[in-house]
């Protein structure tokens, strides 16, 4: 039987706000992870997982200018065509960032089958975790999540946070 901490009442209380787990992933040096989409988006994940030294493939007909030139200097392999069921197998972490919804859906049900954790763009409810706003400055890393409602939200609140560390507050 669950056993349920009762300490004020704030477990419940956070529950009833945001049921997520916050934690930041370690380790992803050489870690395969796979990226499906090739646009603004899915830029945004693969500069992530830059920082974080992960083995990043990227699933997508195209490429954005962005992806094409960092593609171009061997940040990641690309596979230039659609995404296949099968093409999760080995990943550790899974992507979905395309703009056809069917296809994100596609990839959540696929990583799940693998026991894959896979952050949906289009449908964070359908997913397991969201990527936050990160800034990475003096051996800090400030992330800021509205738990995917919100992304821009997120985005200005991280930037203020970072424009009020620059000022050496």
């Amino acid at each position: 039987m669950p056993s349920t901490i009762h300490v004020n009442g704030e477990a419940e209380r956070l529950r009833a706000m945001q049921p997520v787990y916050p934690l930041m992933l370690t380790n992803l040096a050489g870690t395969h992870v796979v990226v499906v989409g090739g646009g603004m988006v899915a830029n945004r994940k693969v500069m992530g997982l830059l920082a974080a030294d992960a083995a990043i493939t990227v699933i997508a007909p195209e490429l954005g200018e962005e992806l094409r030139v960092l593609h171009g200097q061997g940040a990641f392999v690309w596979e230039p065509r659609a995404y296949q069921s099968g093409d999760l197998v080995g990943a550790r972490l899974a992507f979905a960032a395309t703009n056809v919804r069917a296809v994100n859906a596609q990839v959540a049900v696929d990583a799940a089958g693998e026991r894959i954790l896979c952050n949906v763009a289009d449908d964070p409810a359908a997913g397991d975790f969201h990527a936050p706003a990160v800034h990475r400055a003096d051996g800090m890393v400030i992330a800021v999540s509205s738990s995917g409602q919100s992304p821009r939200r997120a985005t200005s609140l991280r930037n203020r946070i970072a424009k009020w560390l620059a000022q050496g507050e």
